[in-house]
């Protein structure tokens, strides 16, 4: 055996994969890794099945033009705001690729990298491997998973290189409003540092609320590397596709990185998905869509001593078993998936500190068979 120093001593298989394959091993219901239980429309595959005749050598650095177009034109009809196709829209092979080359061109050796746990268990890892520090702002379930603006202004040194952004946000289903924006912008406002906003679930927002993008305040925008994603949107998280949305001054640093982690995207799904997109329908209905399966999976819950935690977007509920069990979260989502075959994904993973809580997340974007079946079997515990 050859030894070498590992560059991330600390990191295991991630719990997505853990839970993933626990639910295999038990022939558990898969409520844990954050993917659709069903296919993406008919539409979308036969515009991949025509493309992929012809259209299959490498597409440009930055992204097939008729997509790059679609997604710029997608945001001027979303946002009412106008971006450059050819310098401020980047394809990426999905949105993690995009977070870590939005991290790499900008972080260097001791730069710190400011997060608000629960945070997506990428961000820490990406940020270390770039020389980077990362700095944990933890948030809590008794204020409804929101930040406090003074806690940040106060974590912020002259080494806050950037701030990772996530909403609708992984793992709690909590969204920021323009509010936050504007407190946002207060406090970055004077500074050098940057913005990687993860908006991957931007079209699955609740009860009328509408999605607060970066994109929309113009002092957030000028700093921001906006991360976005088809996968959620689209029902295809396999193809991995995504976007990066950034001023030019970033995006040329952002291509810089990127040409060296995927040169280039798949050319055939690009085709396909700058047809697809040119039809607002096929994401406005989303929020609607999800909206009614978190109600449902919520609905079975009611009166029992599983606390619902608010769920404002993304397609996850966290839910409470303070008065069932003392266990913790992870031996709870253990022995459920082995004893009630439901798997989930304990929140405390996506702490640097866990907290005491009791929290499981559960991923509502599967069938509505399976979720009442799943629902109905956690419920009774």
């Amino acid at each position: 055996m050859i030894h070498f120093p590992s560059k991330q001593p600390q990191v295991q298989t991630t719990i997505f994969t853990k839970m993933s394959q626990l639910a295999l091993d038990e022939g558990a219901l898969n409520l844990s890794q954050g993917f659709p239980g069903f296919d993406c429309s008919d539409e979308l595959q036969e515009l991949l099945k025509f493309y992929a005749k012809g259209h299959n050598q490498y597409a440009p650095m930055a992204g097939v033009p008729a997509l790059r177009h679609s997604i710029a034109d997608k945001t001027r009809a979303f946002y009412d705001i106008e971006l450059d196709a050819n310098t401020e829209v980047t394809v990426v092979s999905g949105a993690t690729e995009a977070l870590f080359a939005a991290i790499h061109c900008c972080v260097s050796t001791g730069d710190e990298v400011i997060m608000f746990d629960p945070s997506y268990d990428a961000y820490d890892p990406i940020v270390r491997l770039a020389g980077g520090i990362p700095v944990h702002i933890p948030l809590h379930a008794a204020t409804g998973f929101r930040i406090d603006w003074e806690d940040l202004a106060r974590a912020i040194t002259p080494k806050t290189r950037a701030i990772m952004v996530n909403t609708p946000h992984n793992p709690t289903g909590s969204v920021w409003s323009m509010e936050d924006l504007d407190a946002f912008a207060e406090v970055v406002k004077g500074t050098n540092i940057l913005i990687v906003s993860d908006e991957v679930y931007e079209h699955i927002v609740f009860d009328g609320a509408q999605h607060a993008s970066v994109l929309l305040h113009p002092e957030l925008r000028k700093r921001s590397f906006v991360c976005g994603s088809f996968g959620k949107t689209y029902h295809i998280t396999g193809w991995k596709m995504g976007y990066c949305l950034a001023r030019e001054y970033l995006t040329s640093e952002f291509r810089k990185l990127h040409q060296w982690v995927t040169f280039s995207s798949a050319t055939p799904l690009q085709y396909a998905l700058a047809d697809y997109l040119k039809t607002p329908a096929h994401y406005l209905g989303l929020s609607d869509f999800y909206q009614k399966k978190r109600d449902l999976f919520a609905s079975f819950f009611q009166d029992t001593r599983w606390k619902i935690l608010p769920s404002h977007g993304s397609f996850f509920q966290c839910l409470d078993y303070s008065e069932i069990s003392s266990e913790p979260d992870v031996d709870l989502a253990v022995r459920l998936t082995k004893e009630l075959k439901v798997a989930s994904i304990p929140v405390s993973v996506f702490y640097e500190t866990p907290p005491n809580d009791r929290i499981l997340r559960f991923c509502f974007a599967k069938n509505d068979d399976m979720l009442e079946e799943a629902a109905q079997r956690i419920a009774k515990l």
